[in-house]
């Protein structure tokens, strides 16, 4: 027997009409065309992440999984803050148990069933989605909050210079988009209880939502069933419209953290914050100064290039983080160079890494370059001014801050040992002291051997 004729002969489910039949193609239509452009999306994403250079995940996995756990799915570092926190994890705690509800949703899109598994769950059904409603009032409340932040109360770290435009259009998007969310869900519950109360032909008893057993009535009583189930229908397709579009969305959104967090919080690097990773051209010199090491005489002539002045020279790493950035500002919000009025933001720094990358990858993608041999005569530091890597203090205070485990100081070294090292540029007022490290093993530019105080 197949699905179709089992759900039919089911004594819980009415038959199937034209009407369902009709909703279950146009459900079909609209789920493949949503997951041919989601794929779109997520793939250029993916693509545009590889442009970085492989570095391994290295260390020990139960570390990994513990950042997973505390800091991604637990929240740990949001609540140094607790007012936003608390606001957040409204939105959060919504978004995961609302997945629930969404299943079922798909479920009954595909069966042209109502409430699928009321049921056979009855009274659990029930508290599943009364509490789904009370987290979405919750969301609802918390949102209200954060569009009121942003645009009503200005909180500084959401008017920074790299906010203007599309990022703070972005931010106020998916917030409205939210609103929609949750307007879907009472409309579709509301009329549906109303529905239940009439007994009305393929509206299961699911029983008394928290929210909607009281909102439903005071909305929608005075309406005929037939105005009811459009109603009921309405909000439904609003609901899992406004996801499919997110769903859409999000490769292009600072949102795309919701699923980016998880895996950049495992990939991040367990070393001690402010370790700086080893240059091993560097350290053979070094070791070669100090008597350590011979000099190899087979060695290459070219010097090698330091550093990274572009996302290929960048990890894969590095350009997830950037993916993975909620645009929050708390790292800037704590950079002591950007309190003190200095052009550095330790976000745009961030947002520079996943703009570039958004650049190569679209010329690439549109045949427009090889990757192998990519050159369109720019670099990061078209976006990243010297200014802005000279004002780093390398004080750690923006990885400390991230809630994700993004680190901008990586990518401020590594643009700075470019410059430096390779472009033997930098700022003035460094350079006498490289030279005379250089020429002299020591920063002062003494003449005498730096271990002439021992005689």
């Amino acid at each position: 027997m197949n699905v179709r004729k089992s759900l039919l002969l089911s004594p819980y489910f009415a038959p199937l009409n034209e009407f369902h039949m009709l909703q279950i193609v146009l459900f079909i239509a609209v789920l493949a065309l949503t997951g041919g452009l989601a794929y779109r999306g997520y793939a250029r994403v993916w693509q545009n992440i590889h442009l970085g250079k492989p570095e391994p995940a290295e260390g020990d996995r139960a570390a990994r999984w513990r950042n997973v756990l505390l800091v991604a799915f637990g929240q740990q570092k949001m609540f140094k803050n607790w007012l936003p926190a608390v606001l957040h994890l409204f939105i959060y705690v919504a978004f995961l148990i609302t997945q629930v509800e969404l299943i079922e949703i798909l479920v009954d899109g595909l069966t042209g069933q109502h409430r699928f598994f009321a049921p056979y769950l009855q009274g659990f059904y029930t508290f599943v989605i009364s509490f789904i409603e009370v987290l979405s009032v919750l969301a609802l409340v918390a949102t209200v909050a954060f569009l009121a932040r942003r645009n009503l109360l200005k909180v500084p770290r959401f008017w920074k210079p790299e906010m203007k435009g599309w990022p703070f259009r972005d931010a106020n998007y998916i917030l409205i988009g939210e609103i929609i969310l949750i307007v879907g869900i009472f409309t579709m519950n509301g009329a549906d209880t109303v529905l239940q109360a009439r007994g009305a032909e393929h509206y299961v008893q699911a029983g008394p939502f928290a929210v909607s057993q009281w909102l439903g009535p005071a909305l929608f009583e005075s309406l005929s069933t037939p105005t009811l189930i459009a109603v009921e229908r309405l909000g439904w397709w609003l609901h899992i419209l406004t996801v499919f579009g997110f769903l859409c969305y999000l490769p292009y959104s600072k949102h795309l953290h919701i699923l980016l967090a998880f895996p950049n919080t495992w990939y991040a690097r367990l070393a001690p914050k402010g370790e700086m990773t080893n240059m091993p051209e560097v350290q053979k010199e070094v070791r070669i100064m100090m008597g350590l090491e011979q000099p190899d005489v087979n060695a290459p002539s070219d010097l090698p290039v330091f550093g990274a002045n572009d996302v290929f020279s960048l990890s894969w790493k590095n350009i997830l983080q950037a993916y993975s950035c909620t645009e929050c500002g708390r790292c800037t919000a704590a950079c002591p160079a950007n309190i003190t009025g200095k052009k550095l933001s330790p976000r745009k720094i961030v947002m520079a890494v996943r703009d570039r990358a958004e650049e190569v990858g679209a010329a690439i993608s549109a045949g427009k370059q090889s990757r192998d041999t990519y050159d369109d005569g720019k670099s990061l530091f078209d976006y990243i001014s010297p200014e802005e890597l000279h004002a780093c203090t390398t004080c750690n205070a923006c990885v400390e801050a991230c809630p994700v485990l993004i680190n901008p100081l990586d990518v401020i070294l590594q643009m700075r040992r470019y410059e430096i090292l390779t472009q033997g540029a930098g700022p003035t007022d460094w350079l006498p002291l490289f030279n005379a490290i250089e020429n002299n093993g020591a920063a002062w530019a003494m003449n005498e051997p730096r271990d002439a105080w021992r005689n």
